[in-house]
């Protein structure tokens, strides 16, 4: 394969899977962000603010919960120095119900937290996810030569599943954080001689977070990646099973995603390292501090006297939350600048822009469409290969109705020239018009709605026959649906099917035959009923007898409508009004299948290698 067919094929959507692999695997470090705060956390405030009855909800929950935690221990210390005091038994009643009514509260307002937080969660990820495929749907093909479609997959998987935890870690920070806010107030107010301590202690613990909060973030990014890598690679490879079974090469194959999973295993592993050695650190720091703490109080109620068993109590459970909730706020923050590593990500797919995109002020094509097509001198070349162009000094014009043929050998850019018709790049020189208008001052939706292509392998979706079709054109009825199967020959073995139109034809339609995928596409492109038809080697996969029927079908579908056919096969070539013979991105030779055969140039050439005594 030439490096010109090679860049056609990437375009195309079939890339070598070991080239693009090896170019992804060298840019990703590239790709990734490498923000050292939660600001990538700030993207998802636009989707909170859209639920913001949740989101005060939550927050109003959470305060009550928090404080209601911190209230225990007034309600300890009140159960100590008021109920077993005073040993009535209507003390213990006042006490012990005042400790029920605190974790009646707590219970209450912590099921309703979870519950608003939890809610705010899921829908702000929906929502994401939405918005993330819609902008995904928007970006041009030159997008998805960079960045494989395995990655971006992960991203809208792995990552967002990452981000689906920001509520919860956020609310547990927060709930934290006020915790220890109304620890520190309560000690302050009641053991104020102790609280120095206190302060010390949740310093001690705080070191060791900042110090291993920036390498776990950094980790948690690595092993991101390389998950990536391996389901990008595992996305490939499933995607050509057949060709991987029909080559024996399972055991390669496996082993390089073995490779993968054990390079994410390695790199998850080192985060796995350093979050238990923090874990183990803070929690030594936590119950030291605590001990000798625990010490100095116990000498102040049992040996000096100065200060009450309730209060000894209330001390220490004050004691235990701030310094516990110093240490999962470590924890949480550790799991926040995950997220913020996947938000990162996401938020670099919502920052591509895609580089055909309407005018602001698009050019309105005319009504009703003609289905005239131009080409002036244009020169293109496919992103990342400025040096190898696909098209130079091309010139076409095709008047309206009139049916031309494309040929020429592997690499001359006719399939190039059908992208640029519909817009899926701009030419670096010349011009593309469509009915008159440039094709970089319409509206790239407009231009598409005029066009109606079936490929050499015409992808179809999962579903019915009638989803399928249904794609071609919105509110078309199942009567012209079946019409179209008609008229592509499809109709009999459509209907032969157990469900007839509505049985599910699996993924990419695999239980249908090759010929049988052609004539649903072709019925689908049909269905569209649009003014210029587009047919690359669209007839390429069925035998002899279904190519009849279908050249048939095609001929009728021709009547009327501008056409551009790229094939090499001869009926397809007779049928055209001319014939157009490209070779190195230009045209060379240009008239009907006698006179260019009389010529003896290249199209004489390839007749007589492709259609031999035939030509």
């Amino acid at each position: 394969m030439s490096d010109a067919t090679a860049d056609e094929a990437v375009a195309a959507g079939r890339p070598n899977a070991g080239a693009v692999l090896a170019q992804s695997m060298s840019q990703a470090a590239a790709r990734r962000p490498k923000s050292r705060d939660l600001s990538p956390l700030a993207g998802l405030w636009p989707h909170v603010r859209a639920h913001i009855g949740d989101a005060i909800g939550g927050g109003l929950f959470l305060i009550v919960s928090s404080s209601a935690t911190v209230g225990l221990s007034a309600a300890g210390r009140y159960v100590v120095d008021h109920g077993l005091q005073l040993g009535t038994p209507q003390a213990l009643n006042q006490a012990f119900g005042a400790l029920s009514v605190v974790v009646a509260l707590l219970a209450a307002a912590t099921a309703l937290r979870f519950y608003f937080v939890s809610r705010l969660g899921e829908r702000v990820v929906a929502d994401l996810r939405r918005q993330v495929y819609d902008h995904i749907l928007t970006l041009d093909p030159a997008f998805f030569t960079q960045t494989r479609t395995g990655e971006v997959l992960s991203r809208m998987t792995t990552d967002m599943t990452i981000i689906e935890t920001v509520s919860a870690y956020a609310s547990i920070a927060l709930r934290n954080l006020l915790m220890f806010i109304g620890s520190l107030g309560m000690l302050i107010a009641f053991v104020p001689r102790y609280t120095i301590f206190v302060l010390v202690l949740v310093l001690f613990v705080l070191a060791p977070l900042f110090l291993f909060g920036r390498r776990v973030r950094k980790l948690s990014m690595t092993a991101q990646d390389r998950f990536a890598e391996a389901v990008g690679f595992a996305g490939e490879s499933l995607d050509a099973l057949e060709t991987v079974q029909a080559f024996n090469r399972e055991a390669n194959v496996s082993a390089r995603f073995g490779a993968g999973v054990e390079a994410a295993f390695r790199a998850s592993m080192a985060r796995v390292r350093a979050r238990a050695l923090m874990a183990a650190l803070v929690i030594a720091l936590i119950f030291a501090g605590v001990g000798g703490i625990l010490y100095l109080a116990c000498t102040a109620v049992f040996i000096q006297h100065t200060m009450s068993g309730g209060t000894l109590l209330q001390f220490i459970v004050l004691s235990v939350l701030a310094a516990s909730s110093v240490g999962q706020i470590g924890e949480v923050m550790g799991e926040m600048q995950k997220a913020a590593g996947a938000m990162d990500r996401i938020s670099e797919l919502l920052a591509a822009r895609p580089a055909i995109a309407p005018p602001p002020i698009p050019v309105a094509l005319p009504e009703p469409p003609r289905g005239a097509i131009s080409f002036e001198h244009v020169d293109f070349a496919y992103p990342g290969r400025p040096d190898l162009p696909a098209l130079k000094d091309f010139s076409l014009s095709v008047k309206p109705g009139e049916r031309v043929a494309l040929v020429g050998p592997s690499g001359a850019g006719k399939s190039t020239v059908l992208r640029l018709l519909l817009r899926f790049y701009d030419p670096q020189g010349g011009v593309v018009r469509l009915d008159g208008v440039d094709l970089k001052q319409a509206d790239p939706a407009k231009a598409r709605a005029r066009i109606a292509l079936v490929g050499q392998d015409a992808p179809l979706f999962s579903g019915s026959a009638y989803e399928n079709l249904a794609f071609a054109r919105d509110g078309a009825s199942q009567e012209e649906m079946q019409a179209a199967a008609r008229a592509a020959q499809a109709f009999s073995f459509l209907s032969a099917l157990p469900e007839g139109f509505d049985t599910p034809i699996g993924e990419r339609a695999k239980t249908l035959s090759g010929g049988q995928r052609q004539r649903l596409a072709i019925a689908r492109a049909l269905l569209r009923d649009a003014p210029i038809l587009l047919l690359d080697e669209a007839t390429s996969a069925l035998d002899a007898e279904n190519e009849r029927l279908v050249q048939e079908a095609l001929h009728e579908a021709m009547t009327g409508r501008t056409t551009l056919v790229i094939a090499h096969r001869l009926a397809t070539v007779l049928e055209a009004d001319r014939i157009v013979v490209m070779d190195e991105g230009h045209v060379v030779e240009e008239g009907d299948h006698a006179e260019l055969v009389a010529k003896g140039g290249l199209y004489a050439r390839l007749a007589k290698l492709q259609f031999g005594v035939e030509a």
